[in-house]
């Protein structure tokens, strides 16, 4: 039988083990709550001891993840290792909501009751929200508002679900300063699209930008997952939602207006360098302008002081091939001497200016100075008017007509819907890599289409008007050319018109179809 001081000194062994390695003492001495199960002891995969001894390598960690594979749990057990054996540690959780952040702190307390007497810490402050020792280490969670982190003086802050807080780019910003004096970080998360926050951070990481630690967790890394189980995820999620929650891509996760794989394809087997730049690298240029080609030149005006970026470009209205594009923080008066240049070098494109806001500065150069093929409007939108667009002479029975395109709650919609079936089918040819890396970062935010925070979507909307246009004005125009040459061919061949025939009545009878028709009625002899 074991004596007191041979009891003393085997705890004592075991508490130095513990205190040196987070994965001996998590794989000994931490329980969870199983959901089937019940309470079992938290027995390590490998991926997850690995992981778990990044979590102490490395100030800094952002872990990609597929979804279900324990990494709440496993930072749960890292933060109860961290305030067990170090004094006043200050740990904060943040998540997508407060009551999601509260789950991980309910791990650390669950984990925290089920410790032997000789390792558990005693407890000043235990509630839902917060767990706190008496050797001033503590845990709590709290919501991401963009104050979260503000004025704390943290150890460890744990972002979960990074990638789907809204706001965490004011988070980050905010904790990164109590971070600064030695404090170390996790952010864990599914993919959700490229652009945010975590995409941003995770790139960086692996280009060696920043001072994280990357960490990738793909669903095969779990031992006890094949591809039956992938495929009933799909099964269970729908292909889009699994492939987001389990494969680890950023590409085909998220909210983009066109799907990121089609724009991946796009990347990868039409984006292609331009022949020529010009405007300080502002205008790419792929094509120079080809006689007798119609073009088509479609621009959304800044400023030129703000965030946004003026843009346009260029499309050869038969092949639909994206021919040049322009980007840049311009002034209006300098713009519209570019728009002017441009599109008269390239056969006299059709012109199509948004009219909102600035554009209207852009637009009265463009008329004072005489365009030839400046695009005009009917001012209620309509209908697009098929001959206004070729003459800026403003007569008074036009009145209701306007220069440029009005980019409205009904028009938008459209527009967008246009420019994604064309990418979707794949009859747009894009050689820019800048308009294809704006789409991918053209989200659906709470259903409306718009770029991601910080992202501008200039060359997106510069592009779906151009194509609008190009399938509704210019369509219509040909189809009217059309019936107009159709109709002088059969008044010249006297077919489907009334034809007058010398008849016993003085002529007053006339061919309306394939009856004659008498027309005394006219002169009253009926």
């Amino acid at each position: 039988m074991a004596t007191q001081n041979q009891i003393r000194a085997q705890i004592k062994e075991e508490y130095v083990k513990c205190a040196l390695d987070p994965v001996y003492f998590m794989k000994e001495y931490c329980y969870i709550q199983h959901p089937v199960r019940g309470k079992i002891k938290f027995d390590l995969y490998d991926f997850q001891a690995k992981t778990l001894t990044d979590f102490k390598n490395h100030d800094y960690n952002v872990i990609l993840k597929a979804r279900q594979l324990g990494l709440s749990t496993l930072s749960a057990g890292y933060s109860l290792w961290l305030m067990t054996f170090h004094h006043d540690k200050n740990i904060l959780v943040i998540a997508t909501k407060q009551e999601v952040a509260k789950n991980l702190v309910t791990k650390v307390r669950v984990m925290h009751k089920a410790l032997p007497p000789w390792l558990k810490q005693q407890c000043v402050e235990d509630n839902k929200l917060s767990l706190r020792y008496n050797n001033g280490s503590q845990i709590k969670a709290i919501s991401s508002t963009g104050e979260a982190g503000r004025s704390e003086a943290l150890s460890l802050l744990i972002i979960d679900e990074a990638a789907f807080i809204k706001n965490i780019d004011e988070i980050w910003a905010a904790a990164q300063q109590t971070l600064a004096t030695g404090g170390k970080c996790i952010a864990l998360s599914t993919p959700n699209g490229m652009g945010n926050w975590f995409h941003k951070t995770w790139s960086d990481a692996e280009t060696g930008a920043n001072g994280f630690n990357f960490i990738k967790l793909h669903w095969t890394v779990h031992p006890n997952r094949g591809q039956t189980w992938r495929d009933e995820q799909n099964s269970l999620l729908g292909p889009d939602m699994a492939a987001q929650e389990c494969d680890c891509d950023f590409i085909t996760s998220g909210q983009s207006v066109i799907p990121g794989a089609i724009l991946k394809e796009y990347q990868d087997n039409f984006v292609k360098k331009p022949i020529e730049k010009r405007y300080d690298n502002a205008m790419w240029i792929w094509s120079q302008p080809v006689l007798n080609k119609r073009y088509i030149l479609s621009a959304d005006v800044a400023r030129g002081d703000g965030a946004d970026y003026s843009a346009f470009h260029i499309l050869d209205l038969e092949t639909l091939e994206q021919v040049a594009e322009y980007k840049s923080k311009e002034g209006t008066t300098r713009f519209a001497g570019i728009l002017m240049s441009v599109a008269t070098e390239y056969n006299d494109a059709l012109m199509v200016v948004e009219n909102n806001n600035v554009g209207w500065a852009v637009l009265q150069i463009l008329i004072d100075r005489d365009y030839r093929n400046l695009f005009w409007m009917k001012k209620d939108l309509r209908y697009v008017d098929v001959n206004r667009q070729y003459t800026n002479k403003f007569k008074n029975e036009n009145k209701q007509m306007v220069p440029g395109f009005t980019t409205s709650l009904k028009s938008r919609p459209l527009i967008i819907e246009k420019l994604a079936h064309f990418i979707r089918e794949k009859e747009l040819k894009i050689n820019s890599i800048r308009l294809i890396e704006e789409l991918f970062v053209f989200i659906f935010n709470n259903g409306k289409p718009e770029a991601l925070r910080g992202y501008n979507d200039d060359l997106v909307m510069s592009m779906a008007i151009g194509l609008w246009i190009r399938e509704t004005a210019l369509r219509l125009h040909d189809e009217n050319m059309r019936m107009t040459r159709e109709t002088m061919q059969k008044i010249g061949g006297n077919a489907g018109v009334y034809t007058v025939e010398e008849t016993e009545d003085y002529g007053w009878k006339m061919h309306v179809g394939d009856k004659k028709e008498s027309l005394t009625w006219l002169i009253g002899k009926e």
